[in-house]
């Protein structure tokens, strides 16, 4: 009788020390176990798609945009993504009413598409991850394909969410839900958001961030020697904790080189009013817009997937992950502490 209760108690210690290791390995899994799977390969494989001829510089509206648009929503279903629960489909239909701006030429219906990870924990706290589909089209015979304008940053979503799935099969999925936004007229006046944002799936005061990624596959003419930067913008106007998640998670994974030019409050060219995270931000959500500046082929037929540097697009891709990583798995959602101006 001795003997069969000490073999319980062994089997029973072992059984405790099975479930301490999982436990264990589940508290260290962390964003740096899945940032290799964002690949410069795989984002150039999908690049020289949702930027390629075929899609017509993916004008607003046009039949360009809808076929990258099904591009997208065809990699999302192969990684195991779905649409969010409680929306009918992949689309957030934007009338073209709403598009109306003066006198400018009437823009076609549009729709931004969205994909879904449910939260483990807290699955009505929501983290947006945001970039433009659509592009300026084409003119005079020529196509605007449009490759680090957005396609870059809309490539940059379809590996940040593989990343996250990844992690979730693997038992370690966010704990906050994450929303993968693709935007639709960012172009025409940044309506795919502003859209969202006067009518969002999920409510706003549920909203904890929004990571915006609009063009960060190339160099800008201020940085001509390395690729090793990005110009963070936007993370201190509302949350200073965006800010110090920023910088923590770039000393611990990606180290590049955080620019703050056009973060500056007096910047001439008020890039912080000018990308989709804008219409988060003057709702009251904190807001980072990751951007890699202006060169020779922004908004020229020349913006295309051979000119697109993939290991920086890469890098920044990952540094976007992992903050989105920490903001989903903190234990506190980040704190609106400041008034934006």
């Amino acid at each position: 009788m001795k003997q069969i209760l000490l073999s319980g108690a062994i089997v029973a210690l072992l059984l405790t020390g099975c479930s301490s290791a999982k436990t264990a390995q589940k508290s260290n899994a962390d964003a740096g176990t899945y940032l290799s799977t964002i690949t410069a390969e795989e984002l150039k494989t999908h690049l020289y798609i949702v930027a390629g001829d075929d899609m017509e510089g993916r004008d607003t509206g046009t039949e360009g945009q809808k076929k990258a648009g099904k591009y997208l929503i065809e990699q999302y279903k192969k990684n195991g993504i779905s649409h969010p629960p409680i929306a009918a489909d992949w689309y957030q239909k934007v009338p073209s009413e709403y598009m109306k701006r003066g006198f400018a030429p009437k823009l076609p219906d549009s729709e931004n598409i969205w994909a879904f990870i449910k939260g483990s924990e807290k699955p009505d706290e929501i983290i947006v991850i945001s970039a433009h589909y659509d592009h300026v089209g084409m003119k005079n015979g020529e196509i605007f394909n449009g490759a680090d304008d957005d396609g870059s940053g809309t490539v940059a979503l379809l590996e940040i969410a593989q990343a996250f799935k990844i992690a979730q099969q693997k038992g370690h999925g966010p704990k906050r839900s994450i929303l993968f936004l693709h935007v639709t007229g960012e172009e025409h006046g940044l309506h795919g958001s502003r859209y969202y944002s006067d009518n969002p799936l999920y409510p706003l005061k549920n909203t904890v961030a929004n990571i915006n990624i609009d063009m960060i596959g190339r160099r800008d003419t201020l940085h001509p020697n390395t690729n090793n930067y990005i110009y963070p913008i936007g993370a201190d106007r509302l949350s200073s904790e965006l800010h110090e998640i920023n910088e923590a998670m770039n000393a611990k994974y990606t180290q590049m080189e955080l620019d703050y030019k056009y973060n500056d409050r007096n910047d001439p060219e008020r890039i912080y009013y000018r990308s989709d995270h804008y219409n988060f931000a003057k709702k009251g959500i904190p807001a980072l817009f990751y951007f890699n500046g202006v060169h020779e082929d922004y908004h020229m037929p020349t913006d295309t997937p051979d000119k697109i540097e993939y290991d920086a697009l890469a890098k920044r891709a990952q540094l976007a992950f992992a903050v989105a990583w920490e903001l989903a798995n903190r234990e506190e959602r980040i704190k609106v502490d400041r008034d934006g101006k």
